[in-house]
């Protein structure tokens, strides 16, 4: 699913473009090839929720994935067995989440309000200043949420206090996609443009500035290249797509950028501690190496089919796309290992893992979890 729309947040509000929109004529998908599997791999367990037409991010905490339905369901499963552990109720049209830190859940209703349960128990709800499609940031006994205007939020996760709010001066025209948001040690990461930020959690001031890639393009809309979820964390290393024009990855532990290569991609990445996984706009899919930036290796079997940012686990990297396919490649060459379906919608979020579960979510609603061996 890729629900990209740039919305001008300045004075011409009417420019509103849904990207690929240029053209009516969209690449007819690349047909599947026969696939013998290499690796043994079966769906242990399903469940359902109402259809899930937002940005998701399934959570995974403690052995359980927390997932949201647009109805404003938000449920969480056992990831081994499939047994729902609890659900609840955010009172309105989910139209972004779910952040969890495995007590405290959050979403972002159709009405602007982020909204906080507590094991499926609704705790507070407060309203945002702007519209949101980044899932909330659960983390340290607060929740940090940011708006397609790049304002940073953060929350008491115990009763809503707002207790600080971090402004930057940017460019007017901003990304209505999921933006890159996550965690190193003491430090919250978010996208600011094409920059990674650090803010100091407690009082929301900034530590460092990383720019990922510069701005390209001879007006606005080309220079649009905010930083996309998910990002992608190992270890010292953080990793991000910059929409359109870049992957590159920073070094956290020294705010030094370590390599940028231009591509475009809509998507965020996966990876591991050796390779960097992503598929552009075509769906063309790239390993870059964690430590130069250099291409490992390229697949162009899946073009144009929609796909998933990614998830790696083990000796495979897992895509979903937009027939509901789930396509477990090797990672060492990008070889298709096995191929698993479920049930024939978009595939709407990166792929979650726990343990050794891997958790499918489709915009129809299906949660498909599967066990590849």
């Amino acid at each position: 699913m890729k629900p990209i729309l740039r919305v001008f947040a300045g004075a011409a509000a009417a420019l509103v473009l849904a990207a690929g929109c240029s053209s009516t004529d969209k690449p007819k998908p690349m047909p599947l090839e026969a696939v013998q599997p290499q690796i043994a791999g079966r769906q242990v367990w399903s469940a359902r929720l109402d259809s899930v037409r937002f940005p998701l991010a399934v959570a995974s905490r403690d052995g359980a994935f927390i997932v949201a339905g647009s109805d404003g369901t938000v449920a969480s499963y056992e990831a081994a067995t499939g047994r729902e552990l609890w659900r609840g109720q955010a009172g309105g049209r989910i139209v972004a989440g779910v952040g969890s830190d495995g007590r405290y859940s959050a979403v972002v209703t159709q009405a602007n309000e982020v909204v906080v349960l507590d094991q499926g128990k609704k705790l507070w709800s407060a309203t945002l200043s702007s519209r949101t499609t980044t899932s909330p940031l659960v983390a340290g006994e607060r929740v940090f949420v940011i708006g397609v205007d790049r304002v940073v939020h953060a929350f008491d996760v115990l009763d809503g206090r707002r207790l600080w709010t971090y402004r930057r001066t940017g460019e007017p025209l901003t990304l209505a996609q999921p933006a890159a948001m996550g965690v190193y040690k003491d430090t919250l990461l978010v996208g600011q443009g094409a920059s990674l930020v650090g803010l100091d959690p407690l009082r929301g001031t900034l530590r460092w500035d990383v720019p990922v890639t510069s701005p390209r393009g001879t007006n606005e809309v080309e220079r649009l290249n905010d930083l996309v979820a998910p990002l992608l964390r190992q270890g010292d290393t953080v990793c991000a797509r910059a929409f359109q024009t870049a992957v590159g990855c920073v070094a956290v532990n020294t705010t030094s950028l370590r390599w940028s290569r231009l591509g475009g991609g809509q998507q965020g990445l996966g990876g591991d501690a050796e390779l960097v996984f992503g598929a552009d706009a075509s769906d063309r899919i790239t390993a870059w190496r964690m430590a130069s930036g250099e291409t490992a290796w390229t697949n162009e079997r899946l073009l144009y089919r929609g796909l998933s940012a990614p998830l790696s686990s083990g000796r495979t990297v897992i895509f979903g796309d937009s027939e509901g396919q789930v396509h477990f490649l090797a990672r060492e060459d990008g070889k298709t290992l096995l191929r698993l379906p479920t049930d024939g919608s978009p595939v709407i979020a990166a792929p979650a893992l726990s343990g050794t579960t891997v958790l499918v979510v489709t915009r129809n609603g299906g949660l498909y979890a599967f066990r590849p061996e």
